[in-house]
């Protein structure tokens, strides 16, 4: 039986499929391979977090998949390797980022994988594209709903950029 996953993707780095938005669009196309792609966000041009210095591609999506949390992101992995991602420096320039934020199982914490993850709810580039696909998706740990937290998080940066 399908359950559903919110993923968010990024990229700021041209691929083989071109510009990172051309890199975001393959890489739905490859998810759409995995499960069925219920919704899709408009792309978001967003600054960078950490060192690197170029801009990022992001979107989410909502996909309902038959496989389970470790396996999904086994397949992402996958898809990331075949999209040229090489393991590097964290929050550098790269092709294709592909996260798992939420599951409608609730929570899973494993070595390699803990859903929800666990800093999206301080990351607008996460928030704003998964609110256009999964606005009333509540995160299992607060309750609140993803457009509830992406309000705040818009709050909180206003604060930071008028104190």
């Amino acid at each position: 039986m399908p359950t559903s996953y919110a993923l968010a993707l990024g990229s700021n780095r041209r691929g083989r499929h071109g510009a990172p938005a051309a890199e975001l669009r393959a890489a739905i196309a490859a998810l759409g391979r995995l499960g069925d792609v219920r919704a899709v966000a408009p792309v978001f041009d967003t600054a960078p977090l950490g060192p690197s210095s170029r801009r990022f591609a992001n979107s989410a999506v909502v996909l309902d998949t038959t496989l389970d949390p470790p396996a999904l992101l086994a397949a992402l992995k996958a898809i990331e390797r075949a999209f040229g991602r090489r393991r590097g420096r964290r929050w550098g320039a790269r092709v294709i980022d592909l996260d798992i934020i939420l599951w409608s199982g609730g929570r899973v914490r494993l070595p390699h994988l803990t859903i929800p993850h666990p800093a999206f709810r301080e990351r607008r580039f996460v928030l704003d594209p998964l609110a256009h696909v999964a606005p009333l998706w509540r995160d299992p740990l607060s309750g609140r709903t993803i457009r509830q937290i992406a309000a705040r998080a818009r709050v909180v940066d206003r604060r930071a950029k008028h104190p």
